[in-house]
């Protein structure tokens, strides 16, 4: 083999090894970071592909939080409560503020870390709501703004004719 060769191979070679210990390092990156969401159910029985959470991991759990379950502590900000879906209830533990539309009853998603089978040590909770959230100034503002046109008997009959 000529030198021009050995060259160009070590050139090549050596792009190779760069790109793919890049990837490599961009992947276990991204894997570190990942954070998995789980119902209840799942996290308690385990995903359809078998697949489950181990003690330590961190995750994203989502369910409805179970009314009577909210117990919050009197000297702290820290609170606990129970979130379900169809199956077993999971505890959730936080330790500060919630969110305003937290409540029993209510959707959540809290991002936490798996202290054991099924309580999660949360330092994120984020409250859902549904497609027909408005804030309440707005509500108030809508109407006032959009007063329903009042019509008596009289007119509706007139009107009707």
């Amino acid at each position: 083999m000529n030198p021009r060769r050995k060259k160009r191979l070590g050139l090549i070679l050596a792009l190779v090894i760069g790109i793919s210990s890049t990837i490599g390092l961009m992947l276990y990156a991204l894997n570190q970071n990942m954070d998995l969401f789980y119902t209840p159910t799942e996290l308690v029985n385990g995903k359809p592909d078998g697949s489950k959470p181990e003690v330590g991991q961190r995750l994203r759990i989502g369910g409805m939080v179970v009314v009577g379950s909210v117990k919050r502590d009197s000297d702290s900000l820290r609170i606990s409560f129970k979130v379900e879906d169809v199956g077993p209830q999971v505890t959730v533990t936080y330790d500060g503020i919630l969110p305003d539309l937290f409540r029993e009853g209510q959707g959540i998603v809290a991002q936490g870390v798996l202290v054991n089978a099924t309580t999660v040590e949360a330092h994120e909770v984020l409250a859902k709501h549904d497609e027909e959230y408005m804030p309440p100034e707005i509500a108030e503002a809508l109407k006032k703004t959009h007063e329903p046109l009042q019509y008596s008997d009289q007119q509706t009959e007139g009107s009707v004719q």
